[in-house]
């Protein structure tokens, strides 16, 4: 019988991923001239103020924190239900429920400011003068990098018209929000539901806004097949995951199209790293996550693991060379 000699297994191939440079890729963006760490923030309205997720983990990790939209009065929102599942996606009509701007800036204003992560407040009013009065108290708040201009509150002193559905009305609020703050970004949120989007984003800019937020929920409805009755209390509340992702794309690419040199915060159904370049290369600056949230509390924090595995796995050192890259078919 011959001797059988022992082979050791060969050592598993090194993955792609595995041997990927990651300190060669810097994630930093420069939005509206404030430098954040990497472009992954939270949409508004989905995290809060940040305590609840930062039992999960470090909330410092995000490039930044957008927060519930704040108004200047306390706002217990709307009767319930608020909420009804989607295919691929969401329905809600929470009605900007919140403690109020004072008591927002005693609480939660300053436990963010004992966490190194940069803010960025989304306000809201039923009025210009609503936005301009919550504008002005955060003048001058340590923390704060920049205000995200929820235009998508109804005008009670124009028949309840969305502020973001028409340009005049839009960049008022901007001029009113701008006078208050002279120095900080601003971004204004715009609503998909117009039929030019760039002609509100130009009008916006031109009053005084930094950047925009794209896009803002898109009006939707459920109806219970049995019952008749519309599954939220409001009838109509804002759809968002998966399912407006496609129109969030669109709108993005046609608003960086218009106005290159504009920074845009781009959101809607975002959940994957695939979803983040695609977005980025619609033209998005920065991308807040959202509803994915809802389904996995951490994945604002593995996006940015994965999005800097993904960028070093294909060469890509800086958010730049993504930004707005998207080539014809030929």
């Amino acid at each position: 019988m011959t001797d059988v000699r022992r082979v050791e297994a060969p050592p598993p191939p090194v993955s792609e991923e595995d041997a990927a440079d990651l300190s060669a890729v810097d994630l930093r963006i420069d939005l509206g001239g404030v430098t954040l760490a990497n472009p992954i923030t939270t949409a508004s309205g989905c995290f809060a103020s940040g305590s609840e997720i930062d039992r999960f983990f470090d909330i410092s990790v995000l490039g930044a924190l957008v927060v519930k939209s704040i108004t200047l009065e306390p706002r217990e929102g709307l009767p319930t239900p608020r909420m009804a599942e989607t295919p691929s996606g969401m329905l809600n009509a929470i009605g900007l429920q919140n403690p109020g701007v004072d008591r927002w800036i005693a609480k939660d204003l300053a436990w963010l400011q004992g966490k190194d992560v940069p803010v960025i407040v989304s306000i809201a009013g039923k009025s210009v003068d609503d936005f301009r009065q919550v504008a002005a108290k955060l003048r001058g708040r340590a923390g704060i990098v920049g205000v995200e201009v929820n235009l998508s509150c109804p005008n009670v002193e124009h028949r309840g018209l969305v502020f973001a559905c028409a340009a005049d009305p839009a960049g008022e609020v901007i001029r009113a929000v701008r006078r208050e703050l002279p120095d900080l970004p601003i971004f204004g949120k715009l609503t998909p539901d117009v039929t030019d989007i760039t002609a509100i984003a130009r009008a916006v800019v031109d009053a005084g806004a930094t950047g925009l937020s794209l896009i803002n929920t898109t009006l939707g409805m459920a109806i219970d097949p049995e019952t008749g009755r519309p599954r939220l209390a409001n009838t109509y509340g804002g759809l968002s995951g998966p399912a407006i992702r496609p129109i969030a794309i669109r709108a993005v690419h046609q608003v960086h199209t218009a106005l290159p040199d504009v920074p845009l915060i781009g959101m809607g159904g975002i959940r994957t790293v695939e979803d983040v370049v695609e977005i980025v290369r619609a033209g998005a600056t920065a991308v807040a996550i959202g509803t994915a949230t809802f389904a996995d509390p951490f994945v604002t924090q593995q996006l940015v693991t994965d999005l800097r595995r993904w960028m070093a796995v294909r060469g890509f050192s800086r958010m730049d060379e993504l930004r707005g890259k998207v080539f014809p078919r030929v």
